[in-house]
């Protein structure tokens, strides 16, 4: 796997991050599918250990990604795609304000067989901000 990546990331398809909490891997999240021309899109896939859920860490990965995307890489778009029932990984999306823009039936193969998914995307004008800031600033403040 970790060739896999390597190879595909020297060939400018992929982008594989590894997601540290308090020094500990915890995760996951690849851009994948970089395509240029006249789409300047990728996609993006995570995971991450339930024992740091709920902390904001995917929200923060997810966002620091996609600013790379549009800032240092140059790309337009970013999509998501996630399995409908797949509650966690669909707030996150949310959290950071991806639209939905629909269902692709039967997508990708998944535990022997084809998957629906819901697709989310972000396009670089909706976000001039920058994605981890816009999430920050949603954030609820803790007071002392």
């Amino acid at each position: 796997m970790v060739r896999h990546l390597r190879a595909e990331a020297a060939a400018g398809r992929m982008l594989p991050f590894v997601i540290e909490y308090q020094g500990r891997l915890v995760g996951q999240l690849t851009v994948a599918g970089i395509t240029w021309g006249s789409m300047c899109s990728a996609h993006v896939g995570y995971w991450v250990d339930e024992s740091v859920a709920g902390r904001g860490v995917m929200p923060t990965a997810v966002a620091l990604a996609v600013d790379h995307c549009f800032r240092t890489v140059g790309l337009h778009r970013v999509e998501v795609c996630i399995r409908p029932e797949n509650a966690p990984s669909r707030r996150v999306v949310e959290k950071l304000g991806f639209r939905e823009e629909g269902l692709r039936p039967r997508y990708l193969h998944i535990d022997g067989d084809w998957r629906d998914h819901l697709v989310f995307a972000l396009t670089v004008e909706e976000v001039p901000e920058g994605l981890l800031h816009r999430w920050r600033q949603a954030r609820p403040r803790k007071t002392a």
